[in-house]
């Protein structure tokens, strides 16, 4: 472990904090869709999830995959305004496939999930 954060280096660390979005993506168990077409709706949902990561505005996406009713969870760098105008236009919220709620927060940036995991190997933490 290394030495205590000291509250000089506290609060300069402070300063640098900025504004995100974090989304929190719900199934519809009353989507109005289902099977193949709606497959092919999630399909694109998660390419317009690429392009927006390539654009800079979708940080850290996060499918859920377990029996719960969260679908995914999103780190958008955006306001909560931007992120909630973009998810109202996603394929999958459009559809009906996919619920959300968006929930303005503050992070560090560079802050990253699992910079020194080996892709394919689980985290030992």
């Amino acid at each position: 472990m290394s030495s205590p954060v000291t509250d000089e280096q506290m609060l300069a660390n402070l300063g640098l904090a900025r504004e995100y979005a974090i989304v929190l993506l719900r199934k519809n168990p009353d989507a109005p869709i289902a099977g193949d077409e709606a497959r092919a709706i999630v399909w694109e949902h998660g390419r317009r999830n690429f392009e927006l990561r390539d654009a800079g505005l979708l940080d850290i996406v996060l499918p859920i995959r377990d029996e719960s009713d969260l679908a995914g969870i999103g780190v958008f760098n955006t306001t909560g305004d931007e992120a909630s105008a973009l998810m109202a236009a996603d394929p999958g919220v459009q559809a009906g496939l996919f619920t959300f709620e968006v929930h303005a927060c503050r992070g560090f940036p560079g802050d990253a999930l699992g910079a020194n995991d080996r892709a394919g190997t689980p985290p030992t933490r």
